[in-house]
């Protein structure tokens, strides 16, 4: 070594710390790399990626071949220091400790630390070009590391140790939540929106979103024909339920535009409607929403009535309800239904007792609890364990609340507080 130059010795250092780095580098990325993005491009075709996955399938060989060449570069390079440090300074036992802590910081920073930052923060532009590099070393070191590899799958055995595989990562409903909030600009608002729904739709119940049954629009086949003439004419609706004697007695479904189609210009009368009603179709209370969406599919039907555990009719939920609760709402309402809440001048929401909490949590921005009552009214009563007077006043979930109207043993009208952390909320609606 005496006869090589110092500066080609100072050379051969710069590129033993540049191949530490590269391996270095490329264990990290390696490591740090999406690998749903990964299999997206293997798709793709991306011959890089193909490379990339075929490595990582195998993530002992791998991790063999990277640590194999930047422990035996590292050593190299510290035994090269020593060299130079004889030459320059002679058998000096200060002059060897200080070059051993140089090349410890000069690996440290420049083949360790700073590429492996570099590695994690570009994972991919590194990993997909650094493969074609690898596997061909893979291929030229395989006996060495095969061999490295027996002692450590042996001492695995021994620790009672099984390596996971890192190309069959699961995600978990709360780890594909997450992804979804933190994409950024990758997927717009509305996207992710409509995804945040679609994971929360085996959560919800078919009793979150139904119409309650003093909200639903139905004809008496009993009433006189003028009456089921001006019902009809004024149903907005294409589908009505029918009942005989009580609301709650449904004994079918008309389609209005079919009725017209029979009654042509006669008046409309009970056998009308026993002539194309079919019968109702009823589901429990408590059904998950996914699986009536799975249910309207398999029947080929868009409306069905919810009944509790005594038969009781609790309200009607449509295939619309579900698509709006994926997507938010688009289809109009009747105009004969007042608005549910309504903005007043002091910033307050005038809101009807019977809305729906979920309701009011999605288009208003409240927080109240979903995994009890239903409505607003079932959760002021069973707060207070009593039916309210007017102008009472109280807090439920920090949200301050007055009561305005009581009617029936029910709460027909509550004043609600603005949300702290709303921005924007529309004027009024339903």
């Amino acid at each position: 070594m005496d006869d090589i130059p110092l500066s080609t010795q100072f050379i051969a250092l710069g590129v033993l710390l540049l191949v530490s780095a590269f391996f270095s580098i490329a264990e990290t990325s390696m490591m740090a790399l999406n690998r749903y993005r990964l299999k997206a491009l293997v798709r793709l075709g991306n011959r890089g990626a193909k490379l990339t996955a075929g490595l990582l399938a195998q993530t002992d060989r791998l991790l063999g071949v990277i640590l194999l060449g930047n422990n035996l570069v590292n050593a190299a390079a510290a035994v090269l220091v020593s060299i130079i440090t004889v030459r320059l300074f002679g058998e000096n036992e200060i002059a060897l400790a200080l070059g051993t802590l140089v090349v410890t910081f000069l690996i440290l920073v420049f083949s360790e630390i700073t590429p492996k930052i570099i590695g994690a923060g570009h994972a991919e532009q590194i990993a997909l070009p650094a493969a074609f590099v690898l596997k061909p070393l893979l291929k030229a070191l395989y006996p060495v590391v095969w061999f490295v590899n027996l002692f450590v799958q042996t001492l695995l055995w021994l620790l009672r140790l099984k390596p996971a595989d890192a190309t069959e990562s699961k995600l978990t409903p709360e780890e594909l939540r997450t992804l979804v909030l933190e994409a950024g600009n990758y997927i717009p608002k509305k996207h992710q929106s409509i995804l945040l729904n679609l994971f929360d739709l085996e959560s919800i119940t078919v009793d979150d979103v139904m119409t309650p049954r003093s909200q639903i629009e139905a004809v008496d086949i009993d009433a006189p024909p003028e009456v089921l003439r001006q019902q009809i004419a004024t149903a907005y609706h294409r589908r009505l339920p029918v009942y005989q004697g009580q609301p709650e007695n449904i004994i079918g479904i008309i389609l209005v535009r079919r009725l017209l189609t029979v009654s042509q210009n006669d008046e409309i009368r009970a056998a009308h409607l026993r002539e194309i009603m079919r019968e109702p179709y009823f589901i429990p209370s408590g059904t998950p929403l996914f699986t009536q969406l799975q249910q309207f599919q398999e029947h080929q039907d868009r409306l069905c009535f919810v009944v509790d555990e005594y038969g009781e009719l609790m309200g009607l939920l449509t295939l619309e309800d579900i698509v709006e609760e994926l997507i938010g709402e688009f289809a109009t309402h009747s105009p004969l239904q007042p608005a549910r809440f309504h903005r007043q001048a002091d910033g307050t929401y005038l809101v009807e007792g019977g809305s729906l909490l979920r309701e009011l949590n999605r288009k208003l921005g409240y927080r109240f609890p979903l995994d009890g009552p239903k409505t607003l009214n079932g959760l002021i009563i069973e707060h207070l364990q009593d039916i309210p007077e007017p102008g009472v006043s109280l807090k439920i979930g920090g949200q301050t609340m007055e009561i305005v109207q009581t009617q029936d043993r029910v709460v027909k009208a509550v004043r609600l507080a603005a949300p702290a952390d709303l921005d924007t909320v529309p004027i009024s609606g339903r």
